[in-house]
């Protein structure tokens, strides 16, 4: 708990007054993550502690590179000397690498940042894409096309979410598939 407690004082620190939208978004992210703690174990309190920070580097007062998961990840490793897998998750959340890609800034993530287990990453990543602007549930469908739509296709961001598509999508099934064998009775999809 206290993982979490520290991690939703400095989001909301960070994001609440200047960015009301994205700390909605935030605390939407960290509720999924709530819910996945049948399939987490040990790990839930981890992956709560990241969903409500994942998108901190976007916060204006530590953004500098404007990639939000590397600035958020440096400010956490660097500033608040977080715990490494919260930092982890944080830089390579929601296929992070290819936006890095489009940004020149691959080499930066991957070299400064070493990657989570799939398991997590997938979590994070189905979190963040059932999860509209305003923190509420939608499907990844919806939340893809809507992140298009509001950056347009033709730009950076636009770009790259249309390439993560298909991984965006793998992992929620991975997840979806995780959460229904571990129901009573479950059963793959």
């Amino acid at each position: 708990m206290e993982l979490t407690r520290w991690a939703y004082a400095l989001s909301e620190s960070l994001l609440s007054a200047p960015l009301p939208r994205r700390w909605a978004h935030s605390l939407g992210v960290a509720e999924r993550a709530r819910s996945l703690a049948p399939i987490l174990g040990a790990d839930a309190e981890l992956l709560e502690a990241s969903a409500v920070l994942h998108d901190i580097g976007y916060a204006p007062s530590i953004a500098t590179t404007g990639f939000h998961p590397l600035d958020g990840a440096r400010f956490l490793r660097h500033t608040e000397h977080a715990d490494e897998r919260v930092v982890s998750l944080v830089a390579h959340h929601s296929c992070a690498v290819l936006e890095a890609e489009e940004r020149g800034l691959q080499h930066d993530l991957e070299t400064e940042f070493a990657q989570e287990r799939l398991e997590l990453r997938d979590a994070l990543t189905f979190c963040d894409m059932t999860t509209t602007p305003y923190g509420q549930l939608t499907t990844p469908t919806a939340r893809l096309a809507e992140i298009v739509q509001r950056y347009g296709p033709d730009t950076l961001v636009g770009r790259f979410i249309q390439r993560a598509t298909p991984e965006m999508h793998s992992a929620v099934h991975r997840v979806e598939r995780r959460l229904a064998e571990s129901a009573p009775g479950g059963q793959p999809m």
